[in-house]
């Protein structure tokens, strides 16, 4: 699986591109306790589905979640649903999309609340993950944050 590229947003949290089925029993050896999926099924051609790879995850004892964002189209209730999933499920978590940037975003916006923008950017592209796209959203969700 060296094609595999996780990257560490936080100690329990990692992120990557699109997982294959075959990549699980390594993902289970690395430790981790549960996935998310942050992809929707069909937006490729040949891309695994969600139902294959939560297969083989059960397979090798790991909780699995599908949370599907379209690209460009992260909505409010896809943060809270994500930060309602790494907050419940078994940790280490490592969240799929594409690329790995859907899943940096929800965790930037589930992040934005509770610290730093600079934290957080500093995190986001020391993974190399570019948020500027969403830079808007994270500045009105911190600023809200310290408003309260």
């Amino acid at each position: 699986m060296s094609k595999m590229n996780l990257k560490e947003l936080a100690a329990d949290l990692s992120v990557a591109p699109q997982l294959e089925p075959a990549d699980i029993a390594e993902i289970a050896a690395r430790g981790f306790k549960s996935i998310i999926s942050n992809r929707p099924d069909d937006e490729a051609e040949a891309q695994p589905s969600f139902a294959e790879v939560a297969r083989e995850a059960h397979r090798f004892g790991l909780e699995a979640r599908y949370i599907p964002v379209i690209s460009g189209k992260l909505t409010d209730t896809d943060v809270a649903a994500f930060s309602s999933a790494i907050q419940v499920l078994p940790k280490p978590i490592l969240a799929y999309c594409r690329t790995g940037t859907r899943c940096t975003m929800l965790w930037a916006l589930s992040e934005a609340r509770r610290r730093p923008l600079s934290d957080i950017l500093t995190v986001a592209n020391a993974a190399g993950y570019d948020l500027k796209s969403i830079e808007q959203r994270l500045l009105a969700a911190s600023s809200n944050a310290s408003a309260h």
